[in-house]
């Protein structure tokens, strides 16, 4: 007999339960990756909407121009930018475009994860994926339709700022009720790398079109959105016990019974082996200590097949947390206004970013939005070191704390890129991910999740998605003023952008001190996470 493969053996060793958590981490994974691939387009097509009139109609008149061909555009009416993003307020207009987007999102955030916890979160973040996907399409048709109407981007952009807060608080909550407390930090810091990636690969996508057909910049992104809300639909699974129900359904009282039974009653050796064996095949889960499994074995000496009985325990459901009652959980109010400074941070980087390098380092759109995936590559190693390093102090917000203190004179040596070579850029793009997307990460993940379980909750799980809106959202505050801010302040240089996102990190920190002097002067350690996790 052939020896079984090494690769069939590593596959069996992973019970039902291991293979269903797999498949939540990455099919969460994907889902919100597919969000955050919707969101960068704008930033990339930023440099095409407002293009510097007089390199491009040099390049239209130069005798030798291999480029005339590639400046024929579908739009001939159009001179080089896309009206009404052609005047010099053209900053003040794209920033009034990221402001409606990401004030929609806050506003939407308080409301989406009250409205989660009362909803199923498969159905509710199926529709959401499927609308936002509608109207990234329609931003991009604006192009093909040759639409110059400000309002109608607009409309596009608060539309898609409401709905895609379904994302986040439904995509933590699956990942809260699947995975307990062990390790929490470095799980979720994983798994929160989805930001990065789907920033990476909405760069490159709307990338690729961006000085060709920008509109496709954002339909292939809307179509892939849409997409991935159908595979939600079909294979996303919210709670383990949702297993449990389906397979106590299918399993009827005759097929339980054992087919082939070779010992006598009151044998230790069988008893055993099918006590582990049910155990492994039904129940395998974190909480199956809620079920208590019986044998019911005769005292006499007759054989007769084994039969399993299922209690179940009859405990009434934990009814949802009020807005308010989240908000008297200790730590809620100062990592949700933490979050709002740091993510201001974020943001502006996220909607700025590849403008601001076409203008400091002289580069065209497509290769500022390859250089600036740089940034993202950064936050995933920040956003993982974050969690490892908080997992093994046991000091979430100190963590933060020291990053936040390293990114402000990152910060100011990022003011002067224009002055660095190639190398310099990529290395200072790299940190400076890290360190502002770090506690970010972490803050958005991993605290959320020990917050939303606080001991105080008296192990209500319905509280993770309440409590992950409110830091989230108020988060979405600062995320929506940032790149505001950046469009009015970029008037009058780049340097005034700088200045004010030292600002927020040097506020963001100031908030955490009471928390950090509370975690360094504690006489017992803090637990690695406060109860079952949970947590946009």
């Amino acid at each position: 007999m052939a020896p079984v493969p090494p690769g069939v053996r590593l596959l069996v060793s992973f019970n039902r339960d291991q293979w269903y958590r797999a498949l939540t981490f990455s099919l969460t994974f994907l889902l919100y990756t597919s969000f955050h691939l919707s969101r960068k387009p704008i930033s990339i097509v930023k440099s095409e909407l407002h293009k510097n009139c007089s390199s491009v109609s040099e390049q239209a008149t130069n005798p030798s121009g291999s480029q005339l061909p590639a400046l024929q555009s579908l739009h001939a009416d159009v001179d080089c930018s896309w009206k009404p993003f052609d005047k010099s307020n053209y900053k003040q207009l794209l920033g009034a475009m990221d402001y409606s987007f990401l004030c929609a999102y806050a506003v939407g955030m308080y409301l989406s994860g009250i409205i989660g916890e009362r909803l199923p979160i498969r159905l509710y973040l199926t529709v959401g994926m499927l609308t936002s996907g509608l109207f990234t399409c329609l931003f991009g048709l604006g192009y093909i339709y040759n639409i110059h109407n400000l309002g109608f981007y607009i409309f596009v952009q608060v539309a898609n700022g409401l709905v895609q807060t379904t994302g986040w608080p439904s995509v933590v909550t699956c990942i809260g009720n699947w995975f307990g407390k062990g390790r929490r930090g470095l799980i979720m810091g994983l798994w929160n790398s989805h930001t990065s990636v789907g920033n990476i690969l909405g760069s490159l996508i709307a990338g690729y079109w961006v000085s060709s057909n920008w509109g496709l910049s954002f339909i292939v992104p809307g179509l892939i959105i849409a997409a991935m809300g159908v595979v939600c639909f079909l294979f996303l699974i919210e709670h383990p016990n949702d297993l449990k129900s389906m397979y106590a359904q299918n399993t009827s009282p005759g097929k339980r019974q054992v087919k082939s039974w070779n010992g006598v009653n009151g044998h230790t050796e069988v008893y055993l082996q099918y006590k582990h064996n049910k155990l492994q095949e039904h129940y395998s889960y974190d909480d199956r200590e809620s079920y208590d499994t019986e044998l019911l074995l005769p005292q006499d000496s007759t054989r007769v097949p084994v039969q399993s009985v299922m209690v179940v325990k009859n405990e009434s459901e934990p009814s949802a947390i009020s807005f308010m009652g989240a908000l008297r959980i200790p730590g809620v109010i100062e990592f949700s206004l933490c979050l709002l400074f740091a993510k201001l941070v974020s943001y502006t980087f996220l909607f700025w970013l590849p403008l601001y390098i076409t203008k400091a380092a002289h580069l065209d759109a497509k290769k500022a939005g390859d250089l600036s995936t740089l940034f993202d590559v950064g936050g995933i190693v920040g956003g993982i070191l974050a969690g490892v390093i908080s997992d093994k102090l046991g000091k979430r917000a100190t963590t933060c704390a020291v990053m936040l203190l390293l990114a402000a004179p990152t910060l100011y040596g990022f003011s002067m890129i224009s002055e660095f070579g190639l190398g310099p850029t990529i290395v200072m793009l790299l940190v400076c991910g890290g360190l502002v997307n770090g506690p970010y990460a972490l803050i958005t993940t991993a605290v959320s999740a020990d917050l939303g379980t606080h001991k105080s909750l008296k192990g209500n799980a319905r509280a993770l998605s309440t409590v992950t809106a409110i830091i989230d959202g108020t988060g979405s505050v600062g995320a929506a003023l940032g790149p505001l801010l950046a469009g009015v302040l970029s008037a009058g240089g780049w340097s005034r952008v700088f200045y004010m996102l030292m600002t927020a990190d040097f506020f963001a920190l100031l908030l955490l001190l009471r928390l950090v002097t509370k975690e360094l002067t504690s006489t017992k350690p803090r637990p690695v996470s406060a109860a079952e996790l949970k947590e946009h």
